[in-house]
């Protein structure tokens, strides 16, 4: 009765009202408390499922790998870890250590071949190989170049090559020819 004479008068909506359950505070509590610990939070003071301390610094998400000697524009690193993973940013032909950027001269050739090297480089500085690479995508700035390009791209993977996509890009960095970015394991234990 009482709550019809308040919507009527304006004082309570017209739809149904509803009562907080009185142990709707709790739950929450107890819901956000299961979440924490599905997701590896333990309470604090007390080692979580990898044996790191609650409350204990947490590693970093990522790890800039910058090798000496790799040329670079200062918009992107050479190569990031990230969890069991390394991302090397695309890379082309230009010679170590020269500024500006000077690609290898002689075409397509050498300018893989060089493209490889830097790769290398990077890879090494990241406690990495070419057997740790499990992606790799090819930019060329002439698809007639495919060929050429892969016969210097299976020197340095002979056998069980990783998974890879080719694609034609006009203006590549620095007219570059070809650009290439890859994707690795992380060795157990790297640097």
């Amino acid at each position: 009765m009482e709550r019809m004479r308040r919507v009527r008068e304006g004082l309570a909506p017209a739809g149904r009202m509803r009562r907080p359950w009185p142990g709707a505070p709790c739950l929450a509590a107890a819901v956000l408390a299961a979440a924490a610990l599905v997701v590896g939070c333990g309470p604090a003071g007390t080692p979580d499922e990898e044996g790191v301390q609650a409350g204990a610094e947490p590693a970093p998400r990522k790890e800039i790998i910058q090798p000496e000697g790799v040329a670079r524009l200062p918009v992107f690193s050479s190569a990031v870890r990230s969890g069991d993973l390394i991302f090397l940013s695309g890379a082309i032909g230009a010679l170590p250590g020269v500024s500006p950027p000077t690609l290898a001269e002689g075409g397509i050739v050498p300018e893989t071949r060089q493209t490889m090297d830097n790769l290398a480089t990077v890879l090494e500085a990241a406690g990495a190989g070419w057997g740790d690479v499990v992606k790799c995508t090819v930019f060329l700035a002439d698809m007639s170049d495919y060929a050429t390009f892969n016969e210097v791209y299976l020197e340095y993977f002979p056998e069980d090559p990783p998974a890879r996509s080719a694609l034609a890009a006009a203006g590549l960095a620095f007219d570059a020819r070809v650009e290439m970015e890859c994707i690795a394991a992380a060795p157990e234990g790297g640097p």
